[in-house]
Order: C-alpha cells, then structure tokens, then sequence
C-alpha cells in the first residue's frame, strides 16, 4: 500500500539569502547589529517575507559554518560591540577598533578572530564585574535575564564552555612546545589529559569551578543569544520569517563530540572510525571529503534520538524552519575509511530514517503540527531519499542553476527535474543559486555560448541566437530572468542569494566546496541594502510578489 504524502502548510512567500557575517558596516566583519535591523527593513520594503541564513555556530576549521565548535551555541564574532556599550554592559575604551580592522572589504577571520577574541573577554570581564557587585541595582535585570539564560542552556552550556576552555588551555600549552621544535598535535582525544578527554563528569566538574574563564563564555553566550533573540523578534514583527540551517554532522573539534562520544562511531582513543563526504559530484571529481564523525544511530535510538530532538528544538527556538543539511545521509550517508586521502574510497551505509524524525516531530509537535523543516535534497538522490522526504512531507530543493544543459536541447527534449516546468509538487523551495554555488552571474560568465542560447530561448519561450544570448548575459538581464522564473515557478517558496538580485559576479562567491583560503568571507556594500541601489530593486521585487502571488 502506498503510504499517504504529509506536505507541510508553506503559503507562497519569496525571500533573500543572506548570512550575517556578510552584512556591511561594522568593523571586520557583519554582527547582530544596526546593519541586520536594516537588512529586515530591506526586506519588508520589498515585501519579502523571508530571511535565509547559514549555521549561525562557532566557526573553527577553514572558517566554515558547518564546521564549528558547538551545534548548540552561537558565533561570538556576529556579537555588536556598540551594542554592548549602549547597554551599559561593556567599556567603550575596551571595543576600540584597531587600525588592522576595516569596515569595508571581505572578512579577515584571522585578524578578527585575534582581535574580537580579546575584546570579547574584557567585555566579558566588564559584565562579569557588574554582576557580581551587589549594590549595583540598575543590573538587577540583566543579573535575572542571565541567571535564566543559564538555566535554560545548561544542558549544552556547561560542556561547550569547559570544551573551550580546556581547548585554549592545551592549544596553548602545545604552543610553547612547538616553540621548542616539538610536533605536537593538541586534538582533546590525542593531547589532553585522560580524565578530561573521556568526558569523566567529576574532572569536568572540578575544571569549570576552578577556571574563571568559563564564566566568561558563558557570558559571552548571553551577549550573542539575547543579540540575535532581539533581531529575530523584530523581524517576527515585520512578518519576516527567518529559515536557519542545521548541518547533518558535527565537528571532530567540537564540544557536541567530546561531550557526547557513545553518539559517535569513535575508537577507544577518541579517533573517527570512519568519517563523513560524499562520492564525485558536480562539485568535485573525487567526491568531498569532509572529515566529520559519523553518528552511532543504534546509541542514538536507544536513548530515543535525545541529542537530535534537543538539537532540532533548540534551532527553532532561534528560527522559524530549519533547512537540514545533506537531508540525503539520514536515508543512507556516505562512510570514508578515516585516514584516506579523498572520498573515492567509501561506501554506502543505512541511516535512521523517518524513525528519527518521528522521534523529533513527537517531541516537537506533541498537537500533530508539521515540522517546520526543509530537506536539503541536492546530490545523489535516490527514489528511497525521494520516499523518505515526502514520507516526512518536507519541502525539498529547486537551484535554476543545476536546470540547463545543451546536451538536453540537442536531444530535443529538456527534462531535467530543476526546470520550473518540471517541478513534480509545489512542495519544495527555489533558488537560484545556495552558498556552495557560484552566482548565478559568475556561473553564465562561465557558460559557452550555445547554453546561453539553451537557457535564453527557455526564459523567451522563443529561440533566441548565440549573440542575442551573450548580450542579454552580459547585461546582467539573463540572471534577473532567471529570478523572475523562481518567482513565476509552483514552489511554494523562493529564496534568491542577495547577490544574484544585483548580477554579482563571481567575486562575491560565498563558498567554493573541497576548497579553502577565502572562502565564507564575502561582504555586501551597504548600498546593497540601504539607498538608490537598493530601492531600485525593492520596487522591483515588490513588483514580483504581486505579478507571481507572492
């Protein structure tokens, strides 16, 4: 018997992808700051009803979102510093930005990293004063709001701010060695002391009350979270709905890991089994190595998918769905022997299932209400990985960039499953283009002229030639037709990257997959957002929402 298709309550709505570390204005790098009020306020003027952002966690390796220290916590680089000093919770004189710092260009991690790191801890140290001096009774708020933050997040709090501190602890005692010519590899499950490494509660116990270090993340936590809380409920307030993205694995350097090893397909010395990728795809020949652990799916099932369900609850408490990454793996997920040089090498082993999202949704949506979440449904998909989305009744993925081919219209037929035309369910989300890909500008500028013509005479409905094509690419119209198509397409949402509604080249690519240096850095101009420029194409967004109905 074929089982009944659940789709989740989506009303047609548009909207922009944008991560905050890409928002202008602020010295180093984008914040939870004025530039995020008015990138809402850019959206609302053009009746855009929603916000998609990346993994909002603590970046560690490459600077990647989906690489971070803690699934639970926040980045404490997105933290606005001005906005700490208007709160009274900071110094001025310890927010000063030095000269290496600029406020335009594309994000320095390594120098904003060295510099936030410790503006960060005096700004800790600054409040950690204050909420401790007991004749202090204009903080007698704030003591109370940050007391209850705590009470809240303590089941992630407290280990990902012992992870941090023993982290900086070993990493600079492995230093000091290096200085001597030793070659020292400072990982928890390789360097750290054994009681440590093996998570024993009472070591970890005795190390957060002995280090007052990690009362000073646990503040910086509360900066970010009551940050980002604040923007999320102007945005709900301008009816602007934020999608958040939860990536499948975890970090190997990251507290959900160390605290959490019976989850994890470890060996008795803390090292990966095997690790996480994907075989060769459009984005690399040899597949993508990503080098995460993989899940122990039987420890998860017994203790009833506890860690995802708390994982999935805590996102939505900062979004309103969640975007989960690489939806594919939870049908089967692609295992590479740890230690191998790329992911040619591995093999396809089972994942949970509907079983884990029923574990979620039970917990979740005790009222029967649909998960709020969207399967990241690109790559090698299976007619299982099909079943299981739609089963679950999530929306999946539409990119126009993965739509035309010129083999396809030399066989006379175009049939690929990313053309509007070919949409099976208005159950899913469009874009143009995700932050692996490059823009949709940058991509064209790429493209040979007979797919220009290909893709061209799709938009016209007409052939158009070769030359007529390049003209419409170079002048930036073929990427705003290709919007206009997600906008005109079944899907009930569509999300365009900010720099595609500006024909941006590839210059302001976000990511370039199995690739690091400059990745994740890009920043907008501030007249992407605010004034003339941005006016312009929120008059012709508008426009869009009525002609397409959304």
């Amino acid at each position: 018997m074929k089982k009944e298709i659940v789709k989740m309550n989506m009303t047609r709505k548009a909207g922009v992808l944008l991560h905050p570390t890409s928002l202008p204005g602020t010295p180093g790098i984008g914040t939870f700051g004025k530039a995020a009020y008015d990138f809402i306020d850019f959206l609302y003027e053009s009746d855009m009803k929603i916000w998609q952002i990346l993994p909002l966690g603590p970046t560690g390796y490459g600077d990647s979102p989906y690489q971070s220290f803690s699934t639970f916590a926040l980045n404490p680089l997105l933290i606005d510093l001005e906005n700490l000093v208007e709160r009274g919770w900071a110094s001025k004189n310890d927010v000063k930005t030095p000269e290496y710092i600029s406020k335009t260009g594309n994000v320095n991690f390594g120098s904003v990293v060295y510099w936030k790191t410790g503006a960060l801890t005096k700004c800790a140290e600054y409040f950690f004063n204050r909420l401790t001096d007991t004749k202090d009774a204009e903080f007698f708020e704030t003591k109370r709001a940050f007391y209850q933050f705590y009470n809240e997040n303590e089941f992630w709090l407290k280990d990902f701010v012992a992870y941090m501190s023993i982290k900086s602890y070993y990493e600079a005692k492995a230093e000091d060695e290096r200085k001597s010519g030793a070659n020292v590899n400072a990982s928890w499950n390789v360097y750290w002391d054994e009681k440590l490494a093996k998570h024993d509660e009472q070591a970890v116990d005795f190390w957060v009350n002995s280090h007052q270090d990690c009362v000073f993340y646990e503040i910086i936590q509360f900066f970010a979270f009551t940050q980002w809380d604040e923007i999320h409920k102007y945005a709900e307030s301008k009816e602007i709905e934020i999608i958040g993205d939860v990536p499948i694995f975890v970090s190997p350097d990251s507290s959900d890991v160390w605290a959490n090893q019976k989850y994890f397909l470890l060996n008795e010395n803390g090292s990966p089994k095997c690790v996480a990728g994907v075989p060769p795809d459009y984005f690399s020949a040899t597949g993508q190595l990503w080098g995460n652990p993989l899940y122990d799916w039987d420890s998860l099932k017994a203790d009833g998918y506890s860690w995802w369900v708390s994982r999935v609850k805590n996102m939505l408490k900062l979004v309103d769905y969640v975007r989960i990454d690489h939806f594919r793996g939870f049908e089967s997920y692609w295992a590479v022997p740890f230690g191998a040089p790329n992911a040619m090498g591995g093999e396809w082993k089972k994942g949970p299932g509907k079983a884990l999202f029923d574990a979620i949704k039970n917990a979740i949506c005790p009222n029967g209400e649909e998960l709020p979440l969207i399967a990241e449904d690109l790559g090698v998909i299976t007619d299982e990985v099909a079943s299981l989305r739609d089963e679950c009744g999530f929306p999946g993925m539409k990119v126009l960039q993965f739509a035309f081919s010129k083999d396809e219209a030399n066989n006379g037929s175009l049939v690929n499953a990313f053309l509007p035309h070919n949409f099976a369910t208005p159950n899913c989300v469009v874009y143009t283009g995700t932050h692996d890909n490059d823009t949709t500008q940058g991509l064209l500028n790429s493209l040979d002229d007979e797919t220009l013509s290909v893709i061209a005479s799709y938009i016209k409905g007409e052939f158009v030639s070769k030359e007529n094509a390049v003209k419409m690419r170079d002048s930036g119209k073929m990427c705003h037709e290709l919007i206009k198509l997600a906008f005109a397409s079944t899907a009930k949402f569509a999300v365009i990257p900010l720099q595609d509604l500006y024909a941006l080249g590839s210059e302001t690519r976000m990511n370039m997959p199995s690739t690091s240096g400059t990745n994740w850095s890009w920043r907008a101009d501030k007249k992407y957002i605010c004034g003339p420029k941005a006016e312009k194409v929120q008059e012709w967004l508008k426009e869009m929402v009525v002609f397409y109905a959304r």
